[in-house]
């Protein structure tokens, strides 16, 4: 991008109302998850992608790319979800300072009651306002932003 180039006022619109939504949208999953006295967000973001990671876990460098943390965020929120018995720190045995992290039995159970809050949030602040086509659409069209070097 060039410095001259300048966005159209329909660009400024989009950003503006995606970025308005967007904190809107999560700011509303928040507040059904504190509600129900359940744990934020990113936690459920970093325990959905060490359940599909399966017994094995991931290395914390997985979990930044797959969860875009910020590195000493990740580390934050891992000695949380260790200190609550969510996820457990494997030593990797070629790699003297390495970590695998797994979540655990009682990290399961915690998503497990965090997506039943979360999943209606989904289904309540996009799902019953939007129809089926306009939610493919929608999909497609921020598809189409997406950095593709980014994971889905």
């Amino acid at each position: 991008m060039t410095e001259k180039a300048i966005p159209s006022p329909a660009a400024i619109k989009a950003w503006a109302r995606l970025i308005r939504v967007s904190r809107q949208l999560v700011e509303r999953a928040e507040d059904a998850l504190k509600d129900s006295s359940l744990p934020p967000l990113a936690w459920y973001d970093v325990l959905h992608e060490l359940a599909e990671a399966g017994e094995g876990g991931l290395r914390p460098f997985q979990l930044i790319e797959r969860t875009l943390f910020a590195q000493y965020n990740i580390s934050r929120l891992l000695a949380r979800l260790e200190a609550d018995g969510l996820v457990e720190k494997l030593r990797v045995a070629d790699d003297g300072r390495g970590q695998t992290i797994r979540i655990t039995g009682k990290g399961r159970e915690t998503r497990r009651r965090m997506w039943a809050i979360y999943g209606r949030s989904i289904a309540e602040l996009v799902g019953a306002k939007l129809s089926h086509d306009d939610l493919d659409a929608l999909s497609a069209l921020l598809g189409r932003l997406r950095d593709p070097a980014t994971l889905e």
